[in-house]
């Protein structure tokens, strides 16, 4: 059984707001709101355990492959286009009775964040979500840089997008991106 990535902070962000906001106006937090949250937690763990999970999701391939969880852990830049390019996507296993049924797979953006903050081993969803959405004309990243040609990993790309560099490193995964239709 392979080894899968985790951030201890994971759906950590709205919780912690929740007990903030309690204390700063001087109220005891929600039991109710904090025990949903540890059922949260209760369930991603059993569902991870759970070996059906772990087929045809590529969710799984990604957080318990050892290179790619690295790359994302090292390269900030690398990590938010891995983000953005499941955000607006859908990603096919390249086996063949999963194409003959095309079998897919896609997650929301939250969820995208999420599964780079378990790749990083820290934070929560919200350190990626929209992090492809720029402040600048062209509409690239959060620093408005236009990713080059040469190694389009080094800038932050818009949601949907897919660089080449992560479309090279999806393959060796057995995933390739597809579309939706309209």
């Amino acid at each position: 059984m392979s080894n899968i990535s985790k951030s201890p902070q994971r759906n950590t962000f709205q919780l912690d707001g929740h007990i903030q906001r309690a204390e700063e106006n001087g109220k005891v937090p929600d039991s109710k709101y904090i025990a949903m949250w540890e059922n949260i937690r209760i369930q991603h763990e059993e569902l991870e355990a759970n070996d059906e999970w772990k087929k045809n999701n590529m969710e799984y391939n990604l957080r318990s492959t050892k290179w790619i969880c690295d790359k994302v852990k090292v390269f900030d830049n690398y990590a938010q286009n891995l983000y953005a390019a499941m955000c607006n996507m859908q990603f096919q296993q390249q086996e063949v009775w999963l194409v003959l049924k095309d079998q897919r797979w896609s997650c929301s953006w939250r969820h995208a964040g999420g599964i780079i903050a378990d790749m990083q081993e820290k934070g929560d969803y919200i350190d990626w979500y929209c992090s492809g959405i720029g402040n600048s004309e062209d509409g690239y990243g959060l620093g408005g840089a236009v990713p080059d040609k040469e190694s389009d990993s080094r800038n932050y790309v818009p949601e949907g997008h897919v660089t080449d560099e992560i479309r090279e490193d999806l393959l060796k995964l057995g995933w390739v991106p597809v579309d939706w239709e309209d």
